[in-house]
């Protein structure tokens, strides 16, 4: 056996399934993540089907974030200033957040949530409500002819057979073309004990050192690496045709090679070592939330992530601990977390003066939290984190 299990993260439920009752029966799943010393590629070692997660049901919404508005808004004009496309694909549209940047006759998407399909073919954009495979693209080249551009966010990684995946895009798109795609980043996740990076969702979490492999296999060869501070540290990777190799090889590319060697990324030990700190992290911010509790501080928690799915299952943290969630997705509100039951209301009921200590369940949007949340700041509120390690974030002075 080639993978190696280096992560234990319990009985987890589906991350983004927010229940109506307190009650409600669940879906759970073995949440163990594994390590392949040959290709490289960390993985969950148990796969949950894909319509469980990502159906008419699917409720995290890319636009809700000015972050995520302002970061796609920006991609979007630099594709169009760099490659000047006449043919894009999106895989994993969303609610159009990316694809509406450009002319509904030129763009097109794959968006398997068919609430979210909706809302794009609505704007006028040809969706296939469908997942991404081989036989989707055999139909999409018959239809819509070859794309030039292919851009995916925070979707490959969702993908299981991700060979196949990738297979598929070679077999899509222009041999001129261009195919972009950002995902977390794996080193990024093991530097900042960023665990909560793993959930139902995310199959695979990838380095660059696994994508080399797995993409060459199909035709593929990378031509550039870009690090992102999105969603907690991302990767965007460039790709073109082997065959074709229309743009010469970037420094960066090695670059990322080399930073991930030196880090470890090809060692089991890493990854032993990560699973080690994880524990640690566990003990530290159940002792941290513990303490508050017996000081009668008030503590909720900011933002009903998909994240925070994962540590409050993995901590054992309920409504004893966390007296409720705020989120701004309406399709939230009014439901209990996933797993641990914790009811979830909107920031204007909930985020008011009785709350003395915010969790950051979107730890991630950090800047853009406590930039919109002075005013709790300000009054002696403190959010509560446990990237990178468990501490309190109080008012700059």
């Amino acid at each position: 056996m080639t993978k190696k299990v280096f992560l234990d993260l319990g009985k987890q439920p589906i991350a983004n399934r927010f229940t109506s009752e307190a009650s409600e029966d669940e879906f759970f799943f073995n949440l163990r993540v594994v390590f392949d010393q040959d290709t490289k590629l960390v993985s969950l070692e148990e796969f949950v089907d894909l319509p469980m997660m990502f159906n008419e049901d699917y409720v995290y919404l890319s636009s809700a974030s000015k972050t995520m508005r302002d970061h796609f808004a920006q991609t979007a004009c630099d594709f169009q200033r760099e490659f000047k496309p006449w043919l894009v694909m999106e895989i994993g549209s969303n609610d159009g957040v990316f694809l509406n940047n450009f002319n509904r006759k030129t763009a097109f998407s794959v968006e398997p949530c068919t609430n979210f399909a909706n809302i794009t073919r609505s704007k006028g954009y040809t969706t296939y409500s469908e997942f991404w495979s081989t036989e989707l693209s055999k139909k999409i080249v018959e239809e819509k002819g070859r794309p030039d551009l292919i851009y995916s966010a925070n979707c490959m990684c969702h993908i299981p057979d991700i060979k196949n995946a990738f297979l598929a895009i070679e077999k899509t798109i222009a041999d001129t073309g261009v195919f972009v795609f950002e995902d977390p980043s794996l080193l990024e996740m093991l530097k900042r004990n960023s665990y909560d990076q793993v959930y139902d969702e995310h199959a695979h979490v990838f380095s660059v050192t696994a994508l080399q492999k797995i993409l060459e296999s199909v035709g593929l060869e990378i031509f550039r690496v870009q690090k992102l501070d999105i969603h907690g540290g991302s990767n965007r990777i460039f790709a073109q045709k082997v065959n074709c190799r229309n743009r010469g090889i970037e420094d960066s590319v090695s670059e990322a090679l080399q930073e991930e060697s030196i880090f470890g990324i090809n060692l089991k030990e890493t990854y032993i070592e990560f699973g080690k700190r994880v524990e640690s992290s566990k003990k530290d911010l159940l002792n941290l939330l513990e303490s508050e509790k017996r000081k009668g501080k008030k503590i909720v928690s900011y933002g009903a992530t998909s994240k925070s799915t994962t540590v409050f299952n993995f901590c054992g943290i309920g409504p004893d601990l966390i007296d409720y969630i705020v989120d701004t997705t309406p399709a939230k509100q009014g439901k209990f977390s996933p797993g641990v039951k914790i009811p979830v209301i909107s920031p204007e009921e909930g985020f008011d003066d009785s709350v003395d200590c915010a969790f950051l369940g979107a730890w991630n949007f950090l800047d853009e939290i406590t930039k919109k949340e002075t005013e709790f700041l300000k009054r002696g509120g403190v959010f509560l984190t446990h990237v990178p390690t468990v501490s309190v974030i109080k008012q700059r002075t």
